[in-house]
């Protein structure tokens, strides 16, 4: 079952949106197939771990990332919307220092890539939403840091900023001039 790819403005970061299957009964469609993903995107990656988390409204979870230990992340939205970010932190790159965003939710079924070197970050839309994402590399707390969420260099565009729910590591994250980058 084919997928379709999208670069967005960073290019390493894709869109990529499963062939769905619809009748009387429901929808079907592989939230995840391998091969298809490698010869769609031509990344061989491995995933070793998936994570699943809820969150209510305003909820702003991010903007996470191992240094030392990066992991490449295929994110989705199962249940609810929310407003998806990649921060490319990669000091050689031609976009370092740029953000892309993406709108996932459970209706549009799209999934965002997210190679290693980016901070990752997502903020709920909807009442409710549940987000699902595999990994290329193992949680390692020793090496995760954070990027402050409205750091003025970055300028990252939020859907909504009022009634935002943070994490205190996301409160007190370091901001883009003090933060832990990639080569």
């Amino acid at each position: 079952m084919p997928i379709t790819v999208t670069p967005t403005a960073i290019p390493e970061v894709l869109v990529i949106e499963p062939t769905i299957f619809g009748d009387a009964r429901g929808f079907f469609f592989e939230s995840f197939n391998a091969r298809d993903f490698r010869e769609a995107t031509g990344l061989d990656v491995t995933f070793v771990q998936d994570n699943h988390s809820g969150s209510s409204r305003g909820v702003l979870r991010g903007l996470h990332y191992q240094i030392q230990k990066p992991q490449g992340k295929l994110v989705r939205v199962v249940q609810g919307e929310v407003f998806d970010v990649a921060v490319d932190l990669r000091r050689t790159s031609p976009t370092f220092g740029q953000w892309v965003g993406e709108t996932l939710s459970a209706e549009n079924r799209k999934q965002l890539w997210i190679p290693p070197g980016f901070a990752h970050g997502f903020q709920v839309l909807s009442a409710w939403a549940e987000f699902t994402y595999k990994t290329t590399n193992y949680y390692s707390p020793e090496h995760e840091r954070s990027l402050y969420w409205k750091d003025e260099q970055v300028k990252i565009e939020w859907k909504m900023e009022n009634n935002l729910v943070l994490a205190n590591k996301d409160e007190a994250a370091y901001r883009l001039e003090e933060a832990d980058l990639f080569d």
